[in-house]
């Protein structure tokens, strides 16, 4: 006699999936789905490495009419001799000329008259004119000093060549030129001048180490004159002018000391610059020349030489110039050093730019790079000259550092440089440029390939991905997609990076973020379809965003012509590998003019995961599943491929099925065709391909709720395949199986089927090696044993003596003991795993467990578990 619990627990339903008819939320569906639903994988496009390095690969779309030259010679004669900055345009207002009435001849009480003069000797022309260039060069440059004036009480001297002048302060002389004695004796300590001082006259005498040395300023030596001018200017009663002569007496104070500025510098040039320069010159050896460069630049440095202000730059030039015909790489590297790092322009930083351009086409020159540090100096040229006024320079330059990037070996030298930010930088400009005028900068295009391309190298690097995240670089990059659509290059360039980018969750987080992508995307997927470069690698971006990330699922699909774009793109790459195909069949050895095989294959590969992906989403899934000409693609691919020519392609079509039968909704394609699905599903059943079963197994595990398809399964003997599939010691195989058999079992005349081929001893065993630590799974077994056990009348006849005993052995343990979960779960994930055992598995054993006890005749009594 059945007490009234026992009764109510009798007429509990058999355990099937729950009916679709019930509105679930999505994080139900799919936390209750476990693989029902999954996302697929796939492997980023593989981007071939060129033989040659070039400014284009041969992939390019540009023909070589249209793209700047690979190949060109460099020669002492391409540089021009006279360097300087460019203008800068601005235009100089006039001076104002007073001109002023002669007065009357002035008395000795009248010290400010003036005087006619007599003509002026050639010579000094020369030399007041350089002087008022320097002067006006000064005062263009803001370097006037504060006002410094010699005492008016100052001695004055008529001196000779070498006499030393007294003004206040003592004089030197140093290879002929005059020094104040303070500025000379800190110059000299480090220069090894041979010189002999006389204490009261402060004169200090040379050995004459260079013949015509310059001889001393005007200024100097003409000490008492202005001595006197100044004392008479100082007793010049008018006071109107009293500013203005201030001022000439601080412009020529610092005229004075600049000059005194130069005379250093000139001391130097003769004393450090000139021996290396004759070292140069003689051209005795390659090692003896490289040797001098890089002492060349050392003193240059050391003296302040570098850039483009130093008085004998032009020389300097010059000479390094005529050393690029010796042909040596090591020795172009170095001068290109040096001449990079004296800021030359135009012409000349356009010639030194392809200089080493040509040299880091060798990868063997790569080292010599490395060791140069030219690197430093590529990356300086790209931060401080004008984008504008040197894009083909730029383009050079660039292409360089795209070489460079190749080699893992400067991956953390770029990236510590500072080179992902000057990139940025860089295109943020170009980005500017072209929103403001309209139009894109001539030859930008050419420049962002290299751009790109070497970002698409740096972003190997972990450090480089966090840069840019932290300056935003995704939606710029973005942005030059949107702006230079119709450059593939370009296009497929930031395609690479966002395939390796998105291929990292941060990154694929961002990007996914950035809504104007969706619409850039489709809008590439329909200017390009049949480029087949381009369009798989922004599929494959489309799969890794909608991977994870149900929101953007969402996003893509609002986007306006979304699925009309993904289903053209399906059949123009279906009838490509469809055509391919065929000619293989025909005997033709000929590979299809348009394409080879492997890539249509591979874009159709990415796009089934596209669709797989966007299944998963409550709301897209069912529209997806009721979509005839995609469900159609799908079933036609899984009909002509075989899982043996390509495994990918027909394991993720698979999985797109799989998704699809999901949804038990009205319309859906995937249920008026399920028996035909049924009959494709069983080649890979019968495949040795396990990843293919398993995908099988899956999509009968959805399909097995119907009726028909259970009556299908039976009659293709297609259970026996399930029950074999319990012993393969393979955790979601038994899992799918297992589901497959529970929905046979709520069929009462189809639970007999489970005692055959040892279907319950399988079951059991699964409970016994994955119950512990697979709530679902073990969820699953006790479901389906509880169906098969609906009529018990003995469970010994029902599961046999021994499975019984060990049934009942394995649900009292489980009862009684927390799920075992390993290290590789997080503290949320085991706590998820430890509730859905409380709470789904244990009342489900309870039940079971409860079943047999009643059902079963003990030797000794056991006892029974409340509820």
């Amino acid at each position: 006699m059945l007490s009234p619990n026992d009764k109510k627990l009798e007429k509990l339903d058999p355990f099937y999936r729950p009916s679709v008819s019930k509105q679930k939320t999505s994080a139900e569906i799919i936390s209750e789905a476990r693989n029902a639903l999954r996302t697929v994988r796939t492997q980023r496009p593989l981007t071939p490495r060129e033989d040659q390095r070039k400014l284009f690969g041969s992939a390019s779309s540009r023909t070589p009419e249209n793209r700047p030259p690979s190949s060109f010679s460099v020669h002492a004669s391409s540089f021009e001799s006279s360097d300087s900055k460019p203008i800068s345009g601005a235009r100089l207002s006039p001076l104002e000329l007073k001109p002023k009435a002669p007065a009357s001849p002035a008395t000795e009480e009248d010290p400010c008259p003036s005087f006619p003069k007599p003509p002026v000797d050639p010579a000094k022309i020369r030399r007041i004119s350089s002087a008022r260039a320097r002067l006006f060069r000064a005062a263009s440059q803001g370097a006037l000093l504060p006002d410094r004036t010699l005492p008016p009480t100052q001695p004055k001297k008529r001196v000779e060549s070498k006499e030393t002048v007294m003004m206040g302060d003592s004089m030197v002389k140093i290879n002929g030129i005059y020094l104040p004695e303070s500025n000379a004796l800190g110059h000299l300590k480090s220069h090894p001048l041979q010189l002999t001082y006389d204490g009261d006259f402060s004169e200090i005498k040379e050995q004459e180490m260079f013949k015509g040395a310059t001889p001393l300023p005007s200024h100097l030596r003409s000490g008492g004159d202005q001595g006197k001018r100044r004392s008479r200017a100082s007793s010049c009663p008018s006071s109107s002018d009293q500013s203005r002569l201030d001022t000439k007496a601080g412009s020529k104070a610092d005229l004075q000391e600049k000059d005194t500025e130069i005379e250093v510098n000139e001391v130097f040039w003769n004393t450090r610059i000139i021996p290396i320069l004759h070292e140069l010159e003689k051209k005795e050896n390659i090692e003896m020349l490289c040797a001098a460069c890089t002492q060349l630049h050392h003193t240059l440095e050391e003296g302040s030489m570098l850039g483009n202000r130093f008085k004998r730059r032009t020389i300097l030039l010059k000479t390094l110039y005529k050393l690029v015909d010796v042909g040596s790489d090591l020795l172009s590297l170095k001068l290109a050093k040096i001449i990079l790092a004296l800021k030359v322009s135009g012409k000349n930083l356009l010639n030194v730019c392809k200089l080493i351009f040509k040299i880091s086409r060798s990868e063997k020159n790569d080292s010599l790079i490395q060791n140069d540090s030219i690197l430093e100096s590529l990356l300086e040229v790209l931060r401080s000259e004008g984008l504008q006024a040197n894009t083909e320079a730029f383009l050079y330059c660039m292409g360089a550092i795209k070489f460079i990037s190749g080699n893992p070996g400067f991956l953390n030298e770029m990236i510590g440089k500072g080179a992902v930010e000057i990139l940025l930088n860089l295109i943020k400009q170009i980005n500017e440029i072209t929103e403001k005028s309209g139009t894109c900068l001539p030859n930008s295009g050419h420049l962002l390939v290299q751009m790109t391309a070497t970002l698409r190298n740096l972003v190997d690097s972990p450090l480089a991905r966090s840069k840019l995240l932290s300056i935003s670089a995704l939606p710029q990059l973005c942005t030059v997609m949107g702006q230079y659509t119709g450059d593939k290059d370009v296009c497929t360039n930031i395609a690479r990076i966002f395939s390796k980018l998105t291929s990292y969750h941060d990154c694929c987080v961002a990007l996914a973020n950035y809504s104007r992508c969706y619409a850039l995307f489709l809008n590439l997927i329909n200017k390009y379809q049949k480029k087949q470069d381009l369009v798989v690698r922004i599929v494959f971006i489309l799969g890794n965003l909608t991977a994870k990330n149900n929101q953007a699922r969402e996003q893509f699909c609002r986007e306006k012509g979304s699925f009309p774009t993904l289903l053209s793109l399906f059949h123009t790459f279906y009838e490509l590998d469809l055509h391919s195909r065929k000619h293989v069949e025909e005997g033709d050895e000929r590979p299809p003019a348009r394409r080879p095989p492997a890539q249509a294959e591979d874009v159709l590969i990415k796009l089934t995961r596209v669709l797989a992906n966007l299944a998963i989403h409550p709301r897209v899934g069912p529209a997806i599943a009721a979509h005839p000409r995609i469900v159609g693609l799908l079933l036609a691919t899984l009909e002509y491929k075989s899982i043996d020519d390509c495994e990918e392609l027909v394991i993720n079509t698979t999985a797109t099925i799989n998704n699809l039968s999901y949804y038990q909704v009205k319309n859906s394609v995937i249920q008026d065709k399920k028996l035909y699905i049924a009959e494709l599903l069983i080649k890979l059943l019968v495949s040795n391909n396990m990843d293919g079963i398993l995908e099988a197994v899956r999509v009968f595990g959805n399909l097995s709720q119907d009726h028909d398809i259970c009556n299908f399964i039976v009659q293709k003997n297609v259970h026996k395949f399930m029950i074999a599939l319990l012993d393969a010691k393979h955790q979601d195989i038994c899992f799918s199986a297992c589901g497959v058999l529970l929905n046979l079992t709520v069929d009462k005349d189809k639970r007999v089927i489970l005692k055959e081929e040892g279907g319950i001893k399988k079951l059991v065993d699964c409970l016994r090696d994955f119950g512990p630590t697979d709530w679902q799974l073990a969820c699953l077994v006790c479901k389906t044993l509880w169906n098969f056990s609906e009529n018990i009348t003995s469970a010994s006849s029902c599961f046999g003596v021994e499975t019984t005993d060990t049934l009942l052995a394995l649900l009292s343990s489980f009862l009684d003991e927390e799920l075992a979960l390993d290290g590789s779960f997080d503290q949320d994930l085991k706590n998820y795993h430890r509730l859905h055992w409380e709470t789904e598995f244990k009342p489900v054993a309870q039940q079971l467990l409860h079943r047999i006890q009643r059902h079963h005749t003990f030797l000794e009594p056991l006892p029974v578990p409340s509820f």
